[in-house]
């Protein structure tokens, strides 16, 4: 297709191409900063939090085997049919539990509350059972009340978890205690929990923790220091719901276990009956866990050394967004396929990083680094979609120029077009038209006037062309010349072409009067037409082509337009053959045509007849 010339205007020139770029650069700049700043504003808020929990619950909890020294006897269902509910039972119970495993165990942990007096008898067997054993611990319970504290600088803040009062067993004196509490997430999930903190001047440690101190003392072994947030530490869970070896207290009563099976042993003491109230629910399983199994998993992640302390929101944050930063370069670096392997190792590196630093002790937030490369990638997919959207748009009105409207939205839906050089061999219908008389008018008339004479004229020309379809090849001074059934198949074409040459008269008339009224001066055009093959396509080079058609039947068109007389339509033989029951026509006869050999018949179109109306319907 034909390219309008280039001027020193249009002429892409260093400087200006250097603005564009710089300004190109500065638009990324920003779109880079933007998107860091959004990244860290996700990331610092926990904005998805409770994604990145359920997430991590998957990635993170998984069961690594239980430790066959931690050990359950179970107030369980055959327990309590066989001595009645559990709130009725003389603490000689517990006693006989006590005495019944002896040394055996290296530690016996009560996830019990022993609160207050019950009878005096079972009471006072508990408590002497307790002095002559050397490893027990029992539960307190501490009581905590929202409190509502104003600083020194005048802020005021609120404790949820201000400790007013903490309840002891009856044996606290004779037997180590530590608090049962649990303190779940806001889901409800029961992800870590408190080992220790302070009252007053004292330090309290849980119940857990004081058991794992305990047996780490018993056996000789060094403790782990766990690490914690605020005296919590994020359980590692290492077994499910059952999974820790189980046994009825019943059967230990009756004398059904071994004693010896506990021998070195943490045994909790604890609820394992629906009824009971002390269940939670856990990150590694959609069912509920026990208390006393949370207890074992608690003091496995102590023995293990598995408490992954969770990163700096901070620094952790400030990482993402600039990686959100590097992944949005990548992609204004290299090809987006290229840009999406890259970051698709780059994410499958990151879950392999995450996990093996959660076991090594660093908890990380997990659900931003995939979100942020997944957010990325999809910005960069819509903003190139924009950008290609705009550049097709802008090359849809540009090819509009030059080819009818309807033309191009096919070319540019179907995509089946193809910008290449080379041509093809077509059947096609040509049009020339050109003013009569243009040069002299030229000549009398101020260089503006002659413009806007042309403009009209052009627009004409080019209007009538595209509302039937065709594509406007090129402007020759004065001259247009169309072709129809070209790019794309056409049909009626030659009807069509014959239509335009009319609508092109037509139009004439109209402009005629306009401007001999304006400048005193008048248009009148000249139209011919032929059909016939030609060769159609991009002419030219790899850096400037025109689309046109060459051949015998372009070069009896243009003789045909330069033969018409003002106002007149010259149409071949071929035309008149093709379109005869249509159109009104009137024979010229044969005529010699500027270099061509053999003479042509000629036909002077001057209107349609009623059949084409009924065929164009």
């Amino acid at each position: 297709m034909s390219k309008p010339p280039e001027t020193a205007k249009t002429r892409d020139n260093p400087k200006s191409r250097n603005t564009r770029d710089k300004r190109g650069l500065y638009v990324r700049i920003a779109e880079s900063l933007i998107i860091i700043i959004v990244t860290f504003f996700v990331c610092f808020s926990d904005l998805f939090g409770s994604f990145d929990k359920l997430l991590t619950d998957k990635l993170y909890q998984k069961p690594r085997g239980i430790n066959n020294k931690i050990k359950i006897i179970a107030i369980d269902n055959h327990t309590l049919n066989e001595l009645g509910p559990m709130g009725t039972w003389s603490r000689q119970i517990y006693a006989d539990v006590i005495n019944a495993l002896r040394d055996y165990p290296a530690v016996i942990a009560m996830d019990l509350m022993l609160f207050g007096e019950m009878d005096e008898a079972g009471d006072k067997a508990l408590y002497d059972a307790c002095q002559s054993s050397s490893n027990v611990v029992t539960g307190s319970y501490i009581n905590y009340n929202t409190v509502y504290f104003t600083a020194e600088n005048g802020v005021s803040y609120v404790d949820n978890y201000h400790i007013e009062s903490v309840e002891e067993p009856i044996m606290t004196d004779v037997c180590e205690t530590g608090f049962v509490n649990v303190l779940p997430d806001s889901d409800g999930v029961m992800r870590s929990a408190l080992l220790t903190c302070r009252y007053g001047e004292d330090t309290l440690d849980s119940l857990s923790y004081k058991a794992y101190k305990m047996y780490c003392q018993k056996i000789g072994i060094r403790e782990n220091v766990p690490r914690l947030e605020d005296g919590k530490m994020n359980i590692t869970y290492a077994g499910r719901p059952g999974d820790y070896e189980i046994v009825s207290l019943s059967s230990v009563l009756n004398g059904k276990i071994d004693p010896r099976i506990f021998n070195g042993c943490i045994v909790m003491i604890g609820a394992y009956a629906n009824g009971l109230y002390d269940q939670y629910a856990v990150p590694n399983s959609s069912e509920l866990m026990f208390g006393c199994e949370i207890h074992a998993n608690i003091i496995q992640s102590l023995i293990d050394d598995r408490s992954p302390v969770s990163a700096d929101r901070l620094i952790s944050s400030i990482v993402y967004a600039l990686c959100a930063g590097i992944i949005y370069f990548l992609f204004l670096r290299f090809r987006p396929d290229i840009s999406i392997t890259i970051t698709a190792i780059a994410a499958a590196g990151f879950c392999v990083s995450a996990v093996i630093l959660n076991n090594a002790g660093l908890s990380l937030p997990f659900i931003y680094f995939p979100l942020t490369v997944v957010s990325v990638c999809a910005l960069e997919i819509i903003h190139s979609y924009i950008t290609a959207a705009a550049e097709k748009r802008k090359l849809s009105d540009t090819f509009k120029k030059y080819v009818a409207p309807q033309v191009v939205e096919e070319i540019t839906n179907s995509g089946g077009y193809n910008i290449t050089l080379g041509g093809e061999s077509r059947e096609i219908a040509v049009l020339f038209v050109d003013i009569r008389g243009f040069t002299p008018m030229s000549e009398a008339l101020p260089p503006e006037q002659v413009v806007d004479i042309l403009n009209t004229y052009l627009e004409l020309t080019t209007n009538s062309i595209f509302q039937n379809g065709g594509t406007l090849d090129k402007f020759i001074g004065d001259a247009t010349m169309a072709v129809f059934n070209a790019p794309l198949d056409l049909d009626d074409y030659v009807f069509k072409a014959v239509k335009t040459a009319l609508d092109i008269v037509a139009g004439g008339d109209v402009i005629e009067s306009k401007f001999m009224e304006k400048y005193g001066r008048s248009v009148g055009f000249g139209v011919g037409v032929n059909c016939g093959n030609a060769v159609v396509g991009n002419i030219g080079c790899s850096f400037r082509m025109d689309y046109t058609a060459i051949g015998d039947t372009v070069n009896t068109a243009a003789r045909l337009e330069a033969n018409a007389k003002r106002g007149q339509v010259l149409i071949s033989e071929e035309v008149y053959e093709r379109v005869k029951d249509r159109v009104i026509a009137e024979p010229i006869g044969t005529i010699p045509l500027k270099g061509k050999s053999k003479s042509v018949f000629v036909y002077s179109l001057t209107g349609l007849t009623d059949k084409s109306s009924t065929a164009e319907q």
